[in-house]
């Protein structure tokens, strides 16, 4: 049998991975389950888009693209960061990805030399670190707190940044807090990673998903940073594995042909249809999305503030709500066991997303319809209660 790797030993293992399991064995056995675990939107693809698949399909574009993908797919997302999040962007700097996975792995191949060290907060999206373990690097957790909005801040670069770090990896709004980072404090914190002559790989993946201000992309405050997007979450096209990277015009020719080697050509079909969620019609099906999202989250909001579920940062993005568990009594692996066998609600532990705050807060998704949310409201208030209970 061959021997693995040394370094993937390393690599962090995801629970809620094992909580859909368990849910998917609850369902089968006849159980009413309500998922706000897996951060997947419960829209789908607009009608646009599936007319789009469908015509390229019919036309026989399916052969492969060019590394970077389909010139007029690259020219709108190029036009859409410009009008969308006020970023002007070359063409030529966007790469075509198989999902944001697929840019992310990209982007890591490229920047993290082996045993480079790359910052990022805790919490955050544990396969972050995955990606860059994968790449030979060290994954650099730094613990923030609510008066950071669990970003990670100038302060922490010029207090952590040791002789082996080479970068920050950031994601505003981010997974698991939907929290952004300010404007102004991600220039300060940009400032201090390039005097460093560091790089920022910036996950923008969220960005559409905004509802307190109108959206700017970090690209408006330092054009040479390396940002990823994706066409799953604010477009609704999880399964269809498309991404894409913005990277600066000076390596844009290095990252194609890496691209060329390592992943041929993001999926050809699903390029043609993507080319339709730029259509103005579609765009307005996005928008009335992304407000059904913010009614959800006000929703949710405002049931865990009556059930005593505290929120210690109000999410302004992304579809998710960061909760403290420390007045429930239970660590988080164990309230999500419970909250999913006795409730039949499944959400993710804190643990998915770093050590710092994982053993007392919990992830909630809010992917799902209002008839829905209020059903696990309910299911979870009366959780709560069972807690408060006095033992017998």
């Amino acid at each position: 049998m061959p021997r693995l790797a040394s370094r993937t030993q390393d690599f962090l293992t995801f629970q809620v991975v094992e909580l859909f399991k368990q849910a998917q064995a609850l369902r089968a056995a006849g159980r009413d389950i309500i998922s706000l675990g897996i951060g997947e939107p419960d829209f789908t693809a607009p009608p646009q888009v599936v007319e789009a698949l469908e015509r390229a399909a019919r036309a026989g574009l399916s052969g492969y693209t060019a590394p970077a993908g389909v010139s007029a797919l690259r020219e709108a997302i190029a036009h859409y960061y410009e009008t969308e999040f006020g970023a002007r962007v070359d063409p030529s700097r966007v790469i075509v990805t198989n999902g944001a996975s697929g840019a992310l792995a990209l982007a890591c191949a490229a920047l993290v030399d082996p045993g480079a060290g790359v910052m990022m907060p805790d919490p955050s999206y544990p396969a972050n670190s995955n990606f860059v373990l994968a790449s030979g690097g060290r994954p650099q957790l730094v613990p923030s707190t609510a008066d950071k909005r669990y970003q990670l801040s100038a302060q922490d670069v010029r207090e952590n940044w040791a002789p082996h770090t080479r970068g920050v990896l950031i994601a505003s709004p981010s997974n698991p807090t939907g929290t952004s980072v300010a404007p102004a404090e991600l220039g300060e914190l940009l400032r201090e990673v390039r005097e460093r002559d560091g790089f920022t790989l910036m996950d923008e993946i969220y960005l559409g998903l905004s509802y307190e201000r109108p959206p700017r992309s970090a690209l408006t405050l330092d054009d040479d940073i390396v940002v990823i997007n994706s066409f799953s979450k604010y477009f609704t096209m999880t399964g269809w594995r498309l991404g894409w990277l913005i990277v600066p015009q000076s390596i844009a020719g290095t990252v194609e042909k890496m691209a060329a080697s390592l992943h041929i050509c993001a999926p050809t079909l699903a390029q043609h249809a993507a080319l339709a969620c730029f259509l103005p019609d579609t765009l307005k099906v996005y928008q009335q999305r992304r407000e059904a999202f913010r009614q959800r989250r006000d929703f949710l909001l405002q049931a865990f503030a009556g059930m005593d579920l505290a929120v210690p940062v109000k999410p302004d993005g992304a579809f998710y709500i960061y909760a403290d568990l420390s007045n429930q009594g239970l660590d988080s692996m164990t309230f999500s066991r419970r909250l999913l066998q006795e409730a039949g609600v499944a959400a993710v532990p804190g643990v998915d997303f770093g050590p710092a705050h994982g053993d007392h807060t919990m992830r909630f998704a809010y992917t799902l319809g209002l008839d829905r949310l209020e059903e696990a409201a309910t299911r979870i208030a009366g959780f709560l209660e069972t807690l408060r209970e006095p033992a017998l």
